[in-house]
C-alpha cells in the first residue's frame, strides 16, 4: 500500500503498476465494482462501473449520495436488461488474454509440466499467490 502524502506522483504511479494499491477505493455492489472520482471543477463525486462493456455512470455530493447512485444504476441496468429480455453483462468471467515475455510463457510452461498441472492451473496459482 502506498502514503499519498509521502510519495510523489510517479512514484505512485509505479507502484499501481505493479499492483501495489488499496482496492478498498472501488465500490461493490451485486457482484459489479465502481469507480470513485472527484471532480474539482463540478464540485462533486463520480464514476463508472469497470469490468464491462456498457456505460453506467453515477454521481453524488457525498460519499452516500454517490454510493446510492451507484447501487441505483446497478439496479435499473439489472431491471432494463430483464424488460428487454437479454442478459446481462457479467464482469470477471474468468477469462483473459495475457501476452508475457517469452521465457516467462516457457518458465512457467516448464513449471506446470515438471508439477503436473495445466499452463491455466500454474497460472491461476501464480495469480493466487501474487494478490493473496
Amino acid at each position: 500500500m502506498y502514503r499519498e502524502a509521502k510519495i510523489g506522483v510517479s512514484q505512485k504511479d509505479k507502484l499501481i503498476a505493479k499492483g501495489w494499491f488499496d482496492m478498498s477505493n472501488l465500490l461493490a455492489y451485486k457482484n459489479y465494482n465502481g469507480t470513485v472520482e472527484y471532480s474539482k471543477e463540478d464540485a462533486c463525486l463520480y464514476g463508472k462501473v469497470v469490468g464491462i462493456k456498457s456505460l453506467l455512470s453515477y454521481e453524488g455530493n457525498s460519499v452516500q449520495e454517490l454510493e446510492a447512485d451507484f447501487q441505483k444504476a446497478i439496479d435499473e441496468y439489472l431491471e432494463d436488461c430483464k424488460e428487454r429480455n437479454i442478459e446481462p453483462e457479467q464482469p470477471y468471467k474468468g477469462s483473459f488474454n495475457v501476452r508475457i515475455n517469452p521465457d516467462l510463457h516457457r518458465s512457467i510452461a516448464i513449471y506446470a509440466m515438471e508439477n503436473g498441472k495445466s499452463l491455466n492451473a500454474a497460472v491461476e496459482e501464480a495469480l493466487r499467490q501474487y494478490v493473496s
